[in-house]
Formats: structure tokens, sequence, C-alpha cells
């Protein structure tokens, strides 16, 4: 099979090591993405934002992985605040409404930044 990845050119993937998301065959698989661009947090205190910027990335990472955002079957939300889900479903649902994949969201303590308050990852199959 092969294998086909995605870099955003983030300094992270290479100090990490590891790529935006990866094709192997039919499955995508999309790292922990946040609200983070060149180096600069997007949606400060607003995990609606938040939540809409990363989804956008990674709709761009799926794109370019000849997928979209119909191919996700599996949503993992990771937000640092859970009485603020209602926001974070919110924009999950605009991009997700008629697709609805399996969707889980969790809160954790933190997340790498403390001004990050969503992180998601998403899993797709292509047919």
């Amino acid at each position: 099979m092969s294998k086909k990845q995605v870099f955003t050119g983030s300094p992270w993937e290479s100090v990490v090591g590891y790529s935006r998301a990866i094709r192997i065959g039919n499955r995508i698989e999309v790292a922990g993405t946040t609200a983070m661009q060149d180096g600069e947090i997007v949606g400060v205190g607003d995990p609606y934002a938040q939540t809409k910027f990363i989804l956008h990335t990674i709709e761009k990472a799926l794109n370019q992985l000849d997928a979209d955002l119909s191919h996700v079957i599996r949503t993992r939300m990771f937000v640092t605040d859970i009485s603020r889900w209602e926001e974070v479903g919110k924009a999950h649902g605009e991009f997700f409404k008629d697709i609805q994949p399996v969707a889980t969201m969790v809160e954790v303590k933190a997340l790498i930044d403390p001004l990050l308050l969503v992180e998601i990852e998403v899993e797709a199959f292509v047919e």
C-alpha cells in the first residue's frame, strides 16, 4: 500500500517527528490539530473560533490527500473547559451536520499552550 503524508511546515513537525495527516490506502488519520497559524494562536479566548479554524485546517489536509469532510468517520475533540462544550459543538455541527461522524469530546487538563482551548483529530475513510 502506498503512503502519502501532509506537512504544514510547522517547526514542531520535524522536532517531534510527525505529519499533519497521513493516508495509507483508503484510511486517513489527521493528527491533533489546534488553532495555531504561523506561531500565533487564532481565536484567543474563543473556543467557537478556534474550532472553526481547526476544522478548516483539517479540511485542507484532507483535500491534499484526495478526500474531504464527507469522508470523516470519527472526530475526537479535546477541550480545556467542558462547560463551553456548546460553542465547540456548534462549530462542529456547522461542518458535520449532514455527515454525522462518530464524535467524542473530552475535557483535558491542558493543551500545549494555555491559550489553546480546543484540539481535534479525525479519522477518514475513502471508498
